[in-house]
């Protein structure tokens, strides 16, 4: 149950599910769009779509899905490398600040701690402070630190 008495279902995202990612995607608006990919993103590209679509050892994904939205609402992506993985995650607009993505990388780092993965990082634009955010209420500590224009951030899981 997410903000607003709506029921959530968390599933895989499939090896090869680029319909899944580019629903997502559309219902992304311009500013989320920037946030989530650190700049213009106006489309996704054929190759750019099917990584994001790649599912495998080290590329895992979930997809949520709210009640009575027959299309899906947020993606989580985690790329391991080692003991080390990188996050991203993108919540729909209409969604956005009702625990979903909060729900997802919660699920997905759970997963990341019970295949050995120790630390995460990613790259977030510094005008995303939602992200930022929602990465500090699921992990212990998050270390923040600037990385050009974006925030590089890292935690120990």
């Amino acid at each position: 149950m997410i903000a607003g008495g709506l029921q959530l279902c968390v599933r895989p995202l499939r090896h090869g599910e680029a319909r899944t990612v580019m629903s997502v995607f559309a219902r992304l608006s311009e500013r989320s769009r920037r946030t989530r990919f650190n700049g213009a993103k106006p489309c996704l590209g054929r190759s750019e779509l099917r990584k994001l679509a790649t599912v495998d050892a080290d590329r895992r994904a979930l997809v949520a899905f709210v009640e009575g939205d027959p299309e899906p609402v947020a993606i989580a992506r985690l790329v391991r490398n080692g003991e080390r993985a990188e996050v991203a995650f993108a919540v729909a607009d209409d969604y956005q600040r009702r625990g979903i993505g909060s729900a997802l990388v919660s699920q997905l780092l759970a997963e990341a701690r019970a295949d050995g993965v120790r630390e995460i990082t990613g790259l977030v634009g510094r005008d995303n402070s939602a992200a930022v955010a929602l990465l500090r209420r699921t992990v212990e500590r998050l270390h923040v630190a600037f990385d050009g224009p974006d925030l590089s951030i890292r935690a120990a899981l």
